[in-house]
């Protein structure tokens, strides 16, 4: 017969790793620009994870277990991004996978997660490429708008300055820039034949001085142009195309998809904003007039969380990523992330801004954004989106 002390130690040490388990976190890796121009978006994003990761562990967590997000600087470098993503998965064992900024970094670390078969959830990146037929795999959802969205929205804001016969676009030479302005030449062609696209820029990613790039598109004349540069290469670019007369010379008839129309972007560039154009944003934040109960409570939490006056229109990506995942979590009811890739198809969730639905067939919630003019408001030391108005997918898509 086994002695009473012995069975004790046997006992308690069969215990040990049931309790370790039960207090184990769930982890999420998180690479994002935290460093460079791309941090004006990079830094607000990570902010949002962190205050939805510090709600749902006040709450319970997800299953009885905390989330642990594990952030880490991709400096806006596919390379990087791509690297960071293997460490994650080898070293720090995470069980899943979100952040990323662009559209040259999620493509990238989609394969990563094919690979590892980890779920990936990209908050920000735009590109139709991420989800196409060719690149969709279980593992791969995009909680953004998308690049067909971007320019199309921007083309029925353009479309509709009837004076308006010559246009130019300037984007970012990469993937979300060259789609996201052929969505846009593509619709405009059809709401307004009348138009003519007379000269197109494509600065890198980075570009430090936008000088050649303006002078060149201002000797064609536009009459409005469809830009696509954002974060801080738009702040770099408006501080240059002012003192040239580029706003002038348009009239600001400019329509920017790249979320300058942010309280970030205008911050940034505070008195300097090129006043009177025309952008978009995931989240408005200043919303005077019927503002969702909810987004309110959120905007609120989300100043006194970052100790900031005014909230980032970009933390509600961050913040959704979070939910989504421990909404597929609880939905599975475990981490196994062939599961959660599973029960994410055609999943809902609640945002501050408005319910979510994953398609099950493009692994997108397609959403929309807020587009509106940004304007001059003594009340505030920055540009705000007047009479933000939600644009969505299907009346530009179908």
């Amino acid at each position: 017969m086994m002695p009473q002390r012995l069975l004790a130690v046997i006992v308690a040490a069969s215990l040990v790793p049931v309790a370790a388990a039960a207090q184990s976190t769930i982890k999420i890796g998180y690479p994002m620009p935290l460093s460079g121009p791309a941090s004006v978006y990079g830094v607000p994003i990570v902010k949002g994870a962190e205050m939805a990761v510090q709600e749902i562990n006040a709450s319970g967590g997800v299953l009885g277990r905390k989330l642990e997000l594990l952030t880490r600087d991709s400096k806006a470098s596919a390379d990087e991004a791509v690297r960071l993503a293997r460490e994650l998965i080898i070293k720090n064992s995470v069980d899943f996978l979100s952040g990323t900024l662009t559209s040259a970094e999620a493509p990238a670390v989609s394969t990563i997660a094919k690979e590892n078969k980890i779920v990936f959830v990209a908050p920000t990146s735009k590109t139709i490429q991420l989800v196409s037929p060719a690149n969709l795999h279980p593992y791969i959802f995009r909680l953004a708008s998308n690049t067909d969205i971007d320019g199309r929205t921007g083309a029925s804001i353009i479309a509709g300055w009837k004076e308006v016969k010559r246009v130019a676009t300037i984007a970012p030479d990469y993937a979300y820039g060259r789609d996201a302005v052929g969505a846009f030449v593509d619709f405009i062609k059809k709401a307004r034949p009348d138009i003519e696209i007379v000269d197109q820029q494509w600065p890198k990613l980075g570009q430090s001085d936008f000088t050649p790039f303006i002078t060149a598109q201002m000797a064609k004349k536009p009459d409005a142009v469809f830009c696509d540069v954002f974060g801080g290469d738009f702040v770099t670019f408006a501080k240059q195309a002012a003192p040239l007369g580029y706003f002038k010379a348009i009239d600001n008839r400019l329509a920017d998809g790249g979320e300058v129309g942010t309280t970030d972007a205008a911050q940034a560039l505070g008195k300097d904003y090129p006043y009177g154009i025309w952008s978009d944003a995931y989240d408005p934040v200043i919303w005077p007039e019927n503002e969702p109960a909810a987004h309110k409570t959120y905007i609120e939490h989300l100043k006194a969380f970052t100790k900031e006056k005014y909230a980032s229109g970009w933390a509600i990506m961050g913040y959704a990523s979070i939910l989504a995942l421990a909404e597929g979590i609880k939905k599975a009811g475990s981490t196994n992330s062939a599961k959660v890739a599973k029960a994410m198809l055609g999943l809902s969730f609640d945002t501050p801004i408005g319910k979510l639905t994953f398609n099950p067939k493009t692994h997108e919630t397609e959403m929309g954004e807020f587009w509106g003019q940004m304007v001059k408001d003594d009340r505030y030391p920055f540009a705000i989106m007047k009479n933000p108005k939600y644009l969505s997918q299907g009346p530009f898509t179908d």
